[in-house]
Order: C-alpha cells, then structure tokens, then sequence
C-alpha cells in the first residue's frame, strides 16, 4: 500500500518591502512521504519570496515534468518555474526551454559539491537565478513547521526574517547566478 501525503495548512503574510507586496496567503501544502519538514518549508520560503496570486505549488516530487512552484499566465505560458534543492542540471536546462524564468532556491549539506558541478553547464542559461541558502536556514525553517502554521515573512533589501510568533528565523539568501530580482518581482 503507498503511503499517502501529509496535509499542511499555512496562514501566511507576507510583507515584503523590497517590491512593495503585501498579502496574505492561504496555503496547502502536501507534504510527499519522502520529503523532509526542511524540504517543505524550503518551498514554502520561496513561496514567500516570489509571492503573486498566479504562484501555486506544483506536484513535486510526484511528478517528473513539474516544478516545486509555478506561475502561469492566463494562457498557461509558464512564467516562473521554481525549484527547490540540488536539481539535475539536465533538468534545470529543460525548465529553461519551457519557462520565461527558472528559479533554483539552493540548499543543503553538498551545495558546494553541486554548484562546482553543475555551474559551467548552468551559467549559459539565460532567465536562470540560483539562489543559495546557508545551511543552517534549512534546518531552523523546519523548526517552524507544524501542521497548521501562521507564519509572518518580511523581506528588506534582500534580507528575510520568518516567525510564528514564538521563534523567529533570519535569512540572507546569496545569488550565485542571475540577477537579484525579487525585488522586481514578476516583471510585470
């Protein structure tokens, strides 16, 4: 019998300076059986990070032709696909060929070993950001999980903090490709 996906509920402002956002959001996120509270918390930070009423979470790690997050147009043109982890370059290059704008949110203990791997095949992408988060900012991002969340996202100049009102998290992400452009978010 397979396992099922955990259901997460999340009640999210996001008051993100930076673009001039600010929203709140009322998300559900299914956690598959093999991804990690850090995992999911991940995608819920880009979420946050790139947050428009035309973001949604894709399958995931059920499905091979979809992202962690996307944005359609009105015609179903994939404007933003998004990505969490360490993604096979082959499949970053494919997202760039389907997608006006690839985001790959970056983390995790082989980072570096992945980056180095991946980068020279990776840097001739254009529309192509990889956005790195220090390690520790996966793992104090799963602290705040729980099955029903409210959590607060404030994003300035670059800089975001995320709590429940207990615990707070700080992050910096750091752009190791592309443009720093959360704060033009969708272009429009």
């Amino acid at each position: 019998m397979a396992l099922k996906a955990t259901i997460f509920k999340a009640e999210i402002q996001v008051a993100d300076i930076d673009r001039g956002h600010y929203a709140d959001y009322a998300l559900t996120l299914a956690r598959h059986p093999s991804e990690t509270d850090e995992r999911m918390m991940v995608r819920l930070l880009a979420f946050a990070l790139f947050a428009d009423p035309a973001l949604g979470f894709g399958k995931g790690l059920c499905a091979d032709d979809e992202p962690d997050l996307w944005q359609k147009d009105l015609t179903g043109t994939i404007e933003r696909w998004i990505d969490v982890g360490q993604p096979d370059e082959k499949w970053v290059r494919k997202a760039c060929g389907r997608a006006r704008e690839v985001v790959v949110l970056a983390y995790g203990r082989a980072l570096d070993v992945w980056w180095s791997g991946v980068r020279a095949r990776l840097e001739r992408q254009s529309g192509l950001q990889v956005i790195e988060l220090a390690r520790e900012a996966g793992t104090e991002l799963a602290k705040l999980a729980e099955r029903t969340m409210r959590l607060q996202f404030s994003i300035q100049d670059g800089q975001v903090w995320v709590t429940n009102g207990r615990a707070t998290v700080s992050i910096e992400p750091r752009w190791l490709q592309g443009e720093r452009r959360l704060a033009e978010g969708s272009g429009d």
